[in-house]
């Protein structure tokens, strides 16, 4: 069971408000940090609707009205790359005759943007959104959710994810976690486990 953002494919706002701030580093990051905050963001992973989360924002910020809007309308532009590295994983973990699931963070929203554009996500028996189940790592519900879902038993299942709490949450839930830093050291991690 692999997380989404920041292991299999990258999502990153720099990549959109970079255009956006053109070359003023330091006014993007105050933004990013103040204005479009990652709580913030955290809200329609868990299910708020973008358009309720921008009204709201907005009006907080008014000076900020355009930059604001831009993060619903030019999402795409934040998503970055699969990882090509954890990608062989996956593929490697299914030729294993194994089943292979994702468990993420994301807006319902944005998902069908990522599933346009990364096709690498067909790679996974079925993907967990928790912005359509309005769950969010690390709640303990999250992880529960998933295992009915997807049928699997978590002494018997990995998850890798790149947040130290969610891969704590996972261990408490009874799976095998692990805190992805790189492919290789995941690669690994699933030799000594007899994964791969």
């Amino acid at each position: 069971m692999f997380d989404l953002g920041g292991v299999f494919i990258d999502w990153n706002p720099r990549y959109l408000y970079r255009k956006l701030f053109l070359g003023d580093d330091e006014g993007m990051e105050r933004f990013l940090a103040n204005v479009t905050t990652s709580t913030w963001n955290r809200q329609m992973d868990g299910g708020k609707p973008f358009a309720d989360a921008i009204a709201e924002l907005k009006r907080e910020h008014p000076h900020h009205a355009e930059l604001i809007d831009a993060y619903w309308e030019r999402w795409p532009e934040m998503l970055g790359e699969v990882n090509p590295e954890t990608a062989q994983i996956v593929r490697d973990v299914r030729r294993r005759g194994l089943r292979v699931f994702a468990l993420s963070d994301w807006s319902a929203e944005t998902f069908p943007h990522a599933r346009e554009l990364a096709r690498e996500l067909a790679l996974f028996e079925d993907i967990q959104i928790s912005g359509e189940i309005r769950l969010t790592k690390p709640d303990a519900h999250a992880f529960e959710h998933a295992t009915r879902r997807f049928g699997i038993d978590p002494h018997t299942t990995f998850f890798v994810d790149d947040i130290a709490a969610n891969v704590e949450a996972a261990r408490a839930a009874g799976f095998s976690a692990l805190q992805f830093t790189d492919a290789q050291t995941l690669r690994g991690w699933l030799t000594e486990l007899g994964v791969l």
